[in-house]
């Protein structure tokens, strides 16, 4: 109409099977859920607190995790470190390219370096996760 002022709308977002979520932890894991399958890395922030890695221990695929059990280890030159499951579900792949080359997590962290891939058992269970903005404050919070 002509000469009224504009509308405000509100756009609800819901995610959907099939969408993509990106969501991390407090111990600077990330969690990408496709479906009912997650890929599963560490942040940029942990990989430059880390360090050069030259160690990369994976779960074995088929391996059932529980929320908070260790998945993976991250051994660098400056320290040893367990990364832990974020959500429980049972590990379908692992990253076979950081294993035999750990300074590709180092290179791209939040890329090409994930680690695992995981079948969520508990989808809603990500929602408990950090959104990236929320992470961010996490970090500014941290520093």
């Amino acid at each position: 109409m002509r000469g009224s002022s504009p509308r405000m709308t509100h756009v609800l977002v819901i995610s959907h099977p099939g969408e993509t979520m990106l969501r991390f932890t407090t111990q600077h894991e990330w969690l990408k859920l496709d479906g009912e399958v997650a890929v599963v890395g560490i942040t940029r922030h942990a990989a430059g607190q880390i360090g050069d890695l030259v160690f990369v221990e994976l779960p074995k695929v088929g391996a059932n995790l529980k929320t908070g059990d260790r998945a993976a280890i991250l051994e660098s030159i400056k320290a040893t470190v367990d990364i832990r499951a974020p959500v429980s579900g049972e590990v379908i792949e692992i990253n076979e390219d950081v294993v035999a080359d750990p300074s590709r997590v180092g290179a791209d962290p939040q890329g090409k370096g994930w680690l695992y891939r995981l079948r969520v058992d508990d989808v809603a269970a990500v929602n408990a996760l950090m959104d990236e903005a929320a992470y961010r404050h996490f970090l500014g919070a941290a520093a």
